[in-house]
């Protein structure tokens, strides 16, 4: 039997500043880790990443697990960043004879030294450009396509995304894959100490684990739960990850609603605590009106949490019927299914036990089975 080649993969991470990319980086990461638990010798693959300097503190155990090329700059700058990828990045491919780049981050550098895998997460900056700076919805609109037509083949995260690629870019369907994300339980992490004496989480609570974007509507959960508080529940809502451009429209809102004392705003946390918090959240209300996947409400699902989430792009792919599903403008519909799943044990725990048997149709071992065939297809595709 003729043994196959090995196909030495590089996986461009120039992108990936950690900490702030928000669920690209945790899908990206995560993916890898379950790569990192196959045996790609069997595979007959070796999988090289090529990161930024603080990559190597972020994610040590990734580090460990592959060979890892580091480049020599900060990401602060994404010109620099940019600029690495068209030029320290092809002489590291080439120096290291790699046969099949992926470009995770959603576009492919000007200059190339190897054929292209590419993963685009979602359109979001096409379909709602309002949401980002013109700067980068000129680049995107540049870029994106011209990344589509060079790449083999075209990862997504989730059907909703791919058939957007398809229809918005006009990709053949043939050279575009889906690979989820997924949930594993052996991959969730323990707290420090007491998060609950740590967050002041003297009582039941809501969770919301979302960078304050415009698209992840904060607003809209934020009047549904002073809503929730006005008719005597007596609950909180946790807020996590990093502030940007709504942070201080969704806290002004919150002082406006007078719900201060009910709200925990915690910023980025260790990724103990957020599973921490998925594991004892009274539910986690995701009202975002677009996602290419939801990694949020898997993991939520995994740690048995109670899924309040919206009804559009990718979120009832993901869902299914473990959750509620709604519509993310219906401030009313939101304070009501809040205050239900508040009030009502029995409820809670109904969508708990749906949530952890739809969690185990998304698996990281299948999501890593599914990139190791797809860098497998596309290093027999001809360039496009």
């Amino acid at each position: 039997m003729t043994r196959r080649a090995r196909l030495r993969v590089g996986v461009n991470l120039l992108w990936l500043v950690p900490g702030v990319v928000g669920g690209s980086e945790e899908y990206t990461t995560r993916l890898l880790r379950a790569l990192a638990e196959r045996d790609l010798a069997n595979d007959e693959m070796e999988i090289t990443l090529f990161v930024l300097r603080p990559f190597v503190a972020a994610y040590p155990r990734l580090i460990q697990s592959f060979p890892t090329i580091v480049c020599p700059i900060s990401g602060r700058s994404k010109g620099v960043r940019i600029a690495a990828e068209s030029t320290w990045l092809p002489v590291q491919v080439r120096r290291r004879r790699i046969d099949l780049v992926h470009h995770a981050g959603g576009t492919i550098p000007l200059l190339r030294a190897a054929p292209s895998v590419v993963t685009v997460h979602d359109l979001q900056p096409l379909l709602m450009p309002g949401n980002f700076s013109d700067l980068k919805v000129r680049y995107l609109r540049r870029r994106l396509p011209a990344s589509v037509k060079h790449a083999r083949l075209i990862v997504s995260p989730s059907e909703f995304s791919r058939r957007t690629i398809v229809d918005l870019l006009g990709v053949a369907f043939e050279r575009t894959v889906t690979v989820p994300s997924g949930y594993t339980a052996s991959l969730a992490e323990v707290p420090v100490g007491d998060p609950r004496a740590r967050y002041r989480l003297d009582r039941p609570f809501f969770l919301y684990p979302a960078i304050t974007y415009p698209h992840k509507n904060h607003v809209t959960l934020v009047r549904a739960f002073a809503e929730v508080t006005a008719k005597g529940a007596d609950t909180l809502l946790v807020l996590t990850h990093r502030p940007d451009s709504m942070e201080r429209d969704v806290l002004r809102l919150v002082d406006a609603l007078g719900v201060r004392d009910r709200v925990r705003r915690l910023g980025h946390v260790p990724r103990g605590d957020l599973d921490w918090l998925y594991a004892n959240a009274v539910a986690l209300t995701f009202p975002s009106r677009f996602e290419g996947f939801g990694l949020p409400v898997l993991e939520a699902m995994g740690n048995g949490c109670p899924v309040i989430a919206s009804n559009a792009t990718a979120l009832p792919e993901v869902v299914g019927d473990a959750g509620v599903l709604l519509d993310p403008n219906d401030v009313a519909g939101w304070a009501a299914a809040l205050f239900d799943v508040a009030a009502d044990e029995d409820r809670r725990s109904t969508l708990a036990a749906a949530g952890r048997a739809r969690v185990k149709t998304f698996e990281w071992s299948s999501s890593a089975e599914g990139l190791v065939d797809a860098y497998r297809e596309a290093a027999a595709r001809p360039e496009p």
